[in-house]
């Protein structure tokens, strides 16, 4: 069956390159929630994941050409909406920053707010993670894939995945403490 689904999966891909708009909606359908879920998870705002859904399938139908099944869709268009979730949230922090500096200028003696200063931390002890531990992390955390999928792309098991991640965030939180 798993192949028959693929099978259906390509055809719909192969028909929405064509400009097939009836295959492009059952490819939204079949892929809408899923990735509407991945956008929540790294967004956490409904109408910001809402947003970002609608360009993202925007993008994929407007690129399908540079699509050459080495994965799935399913997989391609989540890199898609994980990088404009992401191109979203700078934006969102450059906008906010920016506001910030605007409204007042800290004093030399105020402290930076405590979610900043944390943030900072975790920033500066990704920093100095080993390069491996660094994109275990970021690719389960930040970029939202699963250990099966990290397993694919850096080429280990998914035991592996899940036991690098383990070890690398017991050694970030270690390097944060002592920061």
């Amino acid at each position: 069956m798993e192949a028959n689904v693929r099978f259906t999966h390509q055809a719909l891909v192969e028909q929405s390159r064509e400009g097939n708009r009836n295959a492009q909606y059952q490819l939204y359908g079949l892929y809408v929630d899923a990735m509407f879920n991945v956008a929540m998870r790294l967004l956490t705002i409904r109408e910001d994941a809402e947003d970002i859904i609608q360009e993202s399938f925007v993008e994929a139908f407007r690129k399908l050409d540079s699509f050459r099944f080495e994965s799935t869709f399913g997989a391609w268009l989540k890199r898609i909406v994980i990088n404009k979730s992401i191109n979203h949230l700078k934006a969102r922090r450059l906008l906010l920053s920016s506001m910030e500096n605007e409204e007042e200028i800290l004093d030399d003696e105020q402290e930076a707010e405590p979610d900043q200063f944390e943030i900072d931390k975790i920033k500066m002890g990704l920093a100095q993670l080993p390069e491996g531990y660094r994109q275990i992390i970021t690719l389960y955390l930040i970029e939202g894939y699963n250990h099966v999928e990290i397993g694919e792309i850096m080429g280990i098991t998914t035991s592996t995945s899940k036991s690098q991640y383990h070890r690398a965030k017991k050694k970030l939180i270690q390097i944060v403490n002592e920061l």
